[in-house]
């Protein structure tokens, strides 16, 4: 399918779902188990538990669906369920929260970085040593390809906010990369 039709027949699918359709709704579940599983594993940061997480997020999505206003929203609502159900179990677990903290500027160009395929692994890796909320908006901006909009849903704040968290994530994390680079 092109990038222009994805998300009308997503749409179709989400509709389908809601008058009941199971054949949609696992057509759903086969486009975004993969994605929603990496989410709630960068998120718990245990594959057990964000099995656990995945499988009670699709039996939530299955029961309220049909009360979704807008198919259209169906990608960032899903990753809003998530992301309540990560919460839920990590407030469960009662782990520390850890706090955004301010990052030292590393001296340097604030451009955007370029990642060769072969960094791929590192940057995973480094992802687990951010804090929740960098974490979190470096998956959604970068591996769900979702905008400042979308993402201010998912994590419910404002798009101001987003941009912020994102800048700070990308310092974070470059501060982590550099890091794992003087260890190697």
């Amino acid at each position: 399918m092109t990038d222009i039709t994805d998300p009308l027949y997503e749409r179709v699918l989400v509709l389908r779902c809601q008058a009941g359709d199971e054949t949609a709704f696992a057509e759903l579940v086969e486009r975004y188990q993969p994605r929603l599983r990496y989410y709630l594993r960068k998120m718990l940061r245990d594959l057990h538990g964000a099995e656990d997480a995945l499988q009670e997020v699709w039996l939530d999505v299955f029961r309220a669906v049909s009360r979704l206003a807008d198919a259209g929203a169906f990608r960032s609502w899903i990753y809003r369920i998530a992301r309540d159900r990560s919460l839920r179990v990590l407030r469960k677990c009662r782990l520390p929260h850890q706090p955004l903290e301010e990052v030292d500027e590393i001296v340097g160009q604030e451009e955007e970085a370029h990642f060769a395929a072969e960094d791929a692994e590192r940057i995973h890796g480094a992802l687990d040593e951010l804090a929740t909320e960098h974490r979190e908006v470096l998956v959604l901006r970068y591996v769900e390809d979702m905008t400042y909009e979308e993402i201010a849903l998912v994590v419910g704040c404002r798009v101001g906010t987003v941009r912020s968290r994102l800048h700070y994530a990308k310092r974070a994390l470059r501060v982590v990369l550099e890091r794992m680079k003087v260890h190697d």
